[in-house]
């Protein structure tokens, strides 16, 4: 599902990463792991055709990866740094949107919401939630909706102990499902799921 040959990007004159081969097939983890400024979240957007690499190629399901492209970012499901969610709608709101927007049913929105740990707010507007409510929101909505690839940059922060093991237990609901899953991360239960491990120094 995603393929990577020879992968090389620069950063002024220090390479990042270079000569990188890397693959995850449909239904596996793979984390990618390394210190704060390694190259982690350049390699996550090159991935997602956000970042172009100056070796080597990288593919997508197939097809070079361009976030760009309708078709492309239906399949394909980020979370980043500067994803965001809309402050003046409620939790159930934001599942509604997503619902309509891929035209697909996600099942029991309330469900999903408690499952979440977001029960309790699920019709309180999202800009009144604190960092860990907020991001297990972007999380819920990432994983929720439909996808083959999804893609997530740390997503263990600003999660609390329950909110790390409920995001441990959505990752292995998208495998199951056949999705394929790349995460960069720090936190070691996500390390010990992953099929795979990426080391970037």
């Amino acid at each position: 599902m995603i393929d990577a040959k020879g992968l090389g990007v620069r950063a002024g004159e220090l390479w990042l990463f270079d000569d990188l081969d890397f693959s995850v097939d449909p239904g596996e983890c793979a984390a990618i792991v390394g210190p704060n400024g390694v190259g982690k979240s350049t390699l996550m957007r090159c991935f997602y055709g956000m970042q172009k690499p100056q070796r080597g190629r990288v593919l997508v399901d197939g097809k070079v990866p361009d976030e760009r492209d309708v078709e492309f970012r239906r399949k394909v499901s980020v979370l980043f740094d500067d994803s965001d969610f809309f402050a003046e709608l409620t939790p159930l709101q934001h599942l509604e949107l997503l619902s309509g927007s891929f035209g697909a049913d996600l099942g029991d929105h309330e469900e999903l919401l408690r499952d979440a740990g977001l029960g309790e707010r699920m019709r309180v507007t999202s800009g009144h939630f604190s960092a860990g409510q907020r991001r297990r929101l972007l999380l819920l909505g990432v994983t929720a909706r439909p996808h083959r690839v999804l893609l997530l940059d740390e997503p263990e922060r600003a999660l609390d102990t329950a909110g790390k093991e409920w995001l441990v237990e959505v990752i292995a609901r998208s495998t199951a499902a056949g999705a394929a899953v790349v995460v960069a991360t720090h936190h070691p239960p996500l390390l010990e799921a992953a099929d795979s491990v990426l080391e970037l120094w």
